[in-house]
């Protein structure tokens, strides 16, 4: 994804802010409400602004992509994370929810596999992290 600059950024009840100016996003976590949902890091300020508008909203308005690349690009990590997230459900797991439910985790497996390949900038997440090497 790729900011646009000089955009102006609504961040809620008056506070603006360009785009190439904002560093970073945090969801609250805790006393979170209508009026306090991310905490927006700006360029030049010690503390972050509170914003009322969630970071996927506020990061939609800073790029370059449309409505339905952004989409895209939130439903292909919603992949690799689900993909990831099923490289821990074991072969015994596997047949037990098949026969209860119906759900074959193996040909979910499959399709995302297909669907991932087709994007040349995937990393396979299994190396990521593994624990040698490290120190």
């Amino acid at each position: 994804m790729e900011v646009k600059k000089g955009v102006i950024v609504a961040l809620g009840y008056g506070k603006y802010f360009l785009s190439d100016k904002i560093t970073g996003f945090v969801p609250i976590e805790e006393d979170r409400g209508p009026a306090r949902r991310t905490h927006v890091f700006i360029e030049g300020l010690s503390e972050p602004v509170v914003a009322s508008r969630t970071e996927q909203t506020m990061l939609k308005d800073m790029t370059r992509e449309g409505p339905g690349e952004f989409a895209a690009a939130m439903s292909l990590d919603l992949m690799e994370k689900i993909f990831s997230d099923f490289q821990h459900v074991g072969p015994m797991l596997r047949r037990s929810i098949k026969e209860e439910c119906g759900l074959d985790i193996d040909d979910i497996e499959r399709k995302i596999r297909e669907v991932l390949a087709g994007d040349d900038s995937t990393i396979p997440q299994e190396g990521l992290f593994a624990e040698e090497g490290r120190d």
